[in-house]
């Protein structure tokens, strides 16, 4: 690669400045945002894509993607431009940046005394590279003392990303060590920096394979740097100020799409595993699973198929449904709605040489073709070679789209479960499509899994335009969040991975994947022993996704009562999470409507905290719930640090109060999984029902969770039917709420918003055992408000 050196300020217009680099490239300086600039360069004035599929600050992009020089949806402040002898300086109210010569960035932002501080810098020694030949980018910044690096998506290992390298090459990493592996299923190549003063984000819209190198490779010629390199397209990247690092996670969203606000049955318990579908008799093993559900009397609202329904002999074939296994496709669909549950079906965008169908689509040129022929792309998949359907090919997405309809929601399956959608196709020139432009696919290969839930998503709003979709995926890139909930892939069953699964949702969630979970218990390895099942269920319920999910090496299955000597203790662990169903479906609001993360490292919220900066196994769902999961086998007491938030911590079980920054030991007895209520919180709990269901959920209780001594705390209930986009119209309520507190009364005012009025009516209002002092609501004593 040669790097970049010599610039002359080329242009100067509203939304940027060029610089004109070696006399041969275009170096574009955008100013998007007080707080947000782009740079983009143009390699001898070209771009190698130029569209892009993840940068969606407005609404959703064209499937053909988004015109990579658009700025639109972005307030263009303006800027104010300095010319010093051989340096630009261009600068916001909140950011500035300096252009060095030779060509080198600056950074810097404005504090809240108007000071400007040290933010970030290039590497003077080199910070832009390109391959002459045209594939291959890098750029090069500058490591400081005691910054801290988060994000990058699903990555294994600890929280903290500094002195590793990554890499971001979509695999199907089937078993993976979650404290090693690496890459993994997604591609987002975004990293949080916290400073000792203020945090930015860095974001990569480059969709090839790349490397991130955090402090793992330093060199003698050069101050320490960091290092992002991708094989080909663009140097294209967004650099935002937090400076909070919660800020840059939310900018991170508002960049790339909104978080989907799926149905409220999505949040609750789904089952599956691969030995039902995988059995002869799949139909009547599946329906076992109501009757086995009703039997241990285990609340449950969704299933997920696995890919077995599709089988001929040991192999698999979407949108083909085996009638020996499978004889009655709608009656099964029916007995799952009877009981009150829902069906997700597992489908795969490669179709193996021998499909039933692949003939025909060959014919139709629906897949991604081979670099050197006009014949199908051949990759090795399942045990076999397949070809990848191309959906950046209208044509593709209509046969997708028309497979989704016929074969799966007009036999009664509810959603997609869009998997082994990683596009191993490693002929990198391989040849897409492109909606009428064709690229190779080493420029866009994780496009295609966001294009194929797209097309899922497409078919089910058409297929039932009054409900709102949900959908799974494994593969992505940044903006997958705009369409579906995902998970962390095949992982394999021990106590490390019960541990770094934890950390490696919460990077997921830094870095924009708000709706996110684990396959409880083990996708693969042996089955998990009684202890470990249930610590893993007791941290899985705690997740946005909750779902037990196995392909046992030993042929077992995992199930809620698979040990009855620990099914109450699973039981209870699972009724935990209906009796806060409340709580998660606003916290899912939430995250749609505010950009809020659910799951969230204890420092999102006490960054003033220092202690919350070292690796732990705790975490929050949502601000008002810290989670002490037991990942330790035989742990009996769990040592849990309170964040110093102020105002103290509430054991959620005992109503016991403690101070914030220090660390308390909790009892931690199998059947209980230690859980501790930020003072200040309202937390909405149902009672206990076998399923989602809006007519049957008539009780709801705000348990309080007051501040001790004077202070004020402030919430919201979200409610709706669960299913409809009503609330777009107002039919919703929004109960806000705020408690104001004083040595003698605790005053509540209560406050509904929307037309909606769910089954219950009357709010029950409780506080911790031992609170005294006396609650008013709304002006008046009471213990309960009726909504009018």
């Amino acid at each position: 690669m040669k790097t970049l050196k010599n610039w002359t300020l080329a242009g100067q217009h509203a939304d940027r400045i060029e610089l004109r680099v070696d006399e041969s490239h275009l170096f574009c300086l955008y100013v998007l945002e007080d707080n947000l600039f782009r740079v983009l360069i143009k390699q001898r004035g070209e771009l190698a894509l130029d569209r892009t599929w993840s940068i969606a600050p407005q609404a959703d992009v064209p499937w053909e993607g988004r015109d990579r020089l658009s700025v639109a949806g972005f307030s263009l402040p303006g800027y104010r431009l300095q010319q010093q002898d051989d340096r630009l300086v261009v600068s916001t109210a909140a950011l500035r940046v300096t252009v060095h010569q030779p060509l080198w960035l600056e950074w810097e932002h404005c504090n809240s005394a108007g000071e400007w501080r040290p933010l970030a810098a290039d590497r003077p020694t080199g910070a832009y590279l390109l391959n002459p030949h045209g594939d291959g980018v890098a750029h090069y910044q500058r490591r400081f003392a005691g910054e801290r690096y988060y994000g990058l998506g699903e990555k294994a290992g600890d929280l903290e990303r500094s002195g590793r390298r990554f890499e971001m090459r979509n695999l199907d990493a089937m078993g993976y060590n979650a404290a090693s592996t690496d890459p993994l299923y997604k591609h987002i190549p975004f990293t949080i920096t916290r400073g000792a003063e203020a945090s930015f984000g860095l974001f990569y819209d480059n969709l090839s394979s790349c490397w991130l190198d955090l402090g793992n490779e330093i060199d003698n010629y050069h101050l320490a740097y960091r290092r992002y390199q991708a094989e080909a397209g663009d140097l294209d990247y967004y650099l935002f100020l937090g400076p909070k690092v919660l800020d840059v996670t939310k900018a991170f969203v508002r960049l790339t799409g909104k978080t989907h606000f799926g149905p409220k049955w999505s949040l609750g318990y789904s089952g599956s595993t691969m030995h039902y579908t995988d059995a002869p008799d799949a139909q009547r093993q599946l329906q076992q699973f109501i009757a086995l559900c009703q039997r241990h009397d285990i609340p449950c609202d969704s299933f997920q198929l696995s890919s077995g329904y599709t089988s001929i002999g040991n192999k698999r074939y979407v949108f083909n449904w085996n009638y020996d296994k499978v004889p009655q496709p709608q009656r099964l669909s029916q007995a799952f709605h009877d009981a009150g549950l829902k069906l997700a079906a597992n489908i795969k965008p490669c179709l193996l040489q021998d499909h039933p169908q692949y003939r025909q689509a060959a014919e139709q040129g629906l897949f991604i073709r081979d670099s050197q022929s006009e014949a199908p792309e051949r990759s090795s998949f399942w045990d076999d070679e397949g070809s990848h359907l191309d959906f950046t090919n209208p044509a593709a997405v209509r046969w997708w789209q028309q497979g989704v309809t016929r074969q799966l929601l007009e036999m009664g399956i509810d959603s997609t479960w869009n998997d082994n959608n990683e596009y191993e196709v490693w002929d990198g020139e391989a040849r897409c499509h492109g909606f009428g432009r064709p690229l190779a696919i080493k420029h866009i290969r994780p496009v295609m899994p966001l294009l194929m839930m797209r097309a899922s998503m497409e078919a089910q709003q058409r297929f039932a335009p009054q409900l709102r979709p949900y959908l799974i995926s494994r593969s992505g890139c940044a903006g997958m969040q705009r369409y579906v909930q995902t998970w962390s892939g095949d992982n394999r069953t021990s106590w490390q991975t019960l541990r770094y699964n934890i950390r490696m949702g919460l990077g997921m969630s830094l870095s924009g994947l708000y709706n996110l979970g684990h396959d409880v218990g083990g996708f693969s390895g042996d089955k998990p022993d009684a202890e470990l099942l249930v610590r893993w269920v007791q941290n899985g319920v705690m997740h946005p996704r909750f779902t037990i999910h196995s392909w046992n090496d030993d042929a077992t299955v995992n199930e809620p009562w698979m040990y009855p000597a620990v099914t109450p203790a699973v039981r209870e662990a699972i009724n935990l999470r209906y009796r806060l169903m409340p709580y998660f479906y606003t916290l899912l609001w939430q995250a749609s409507a505010d950009d809020e993360p659910m799951l969230r490292p204890t420092f999102l919220d006490h960054e003033h905290d220092a202690r919350t900066l070292e690796e732990t196994d705790d975490f929050l769902i949502g601000r008002d719930l810290l989670v002490a999961s037991v990942v330790e086998q035989g742990q009996r007491r769990r040592p849990v640090y309170l964040p110093d938030n102020g105002d103290g911590w509430y054991c959620f079980y005992s109503g016991q109060w403690f101070s914030g920054g220090q660390t308390v030991v909790l009892d931690a007895p199998l059947e209980r999984l230690p859980l501790l209520v930020r003072a200040g919180a309202g937390l909405p709990l149902s009672q206990r029902l076998a399923h989602v269901d809006a007519a049957a959920d008539d009780r709801r209780e705000l348990r309080l969770y007051p501040i001790k001594g004077c202070g004020s705390a402030s919430g919201l209930l979200f409610e709706d039917d669960g299913e409809s986009y009503g609330w777009r119209q107002g039919n919703a309520l929004w109960l806000r709420w705020e408690l104001r507190s004083d040595n003698q009364r605790l005053m509540l005012t209560l406050t509904p918003e929307g037309q909606f009025r769910p089954a219950w009516r009357t709010l029950q209002l409780s506080l911790p055992a031992g609170e005294t002092r006396a609650l008013w609501v709304n002006g008046e004593p009471g213990e309960s408000f009726t909504l009018e």
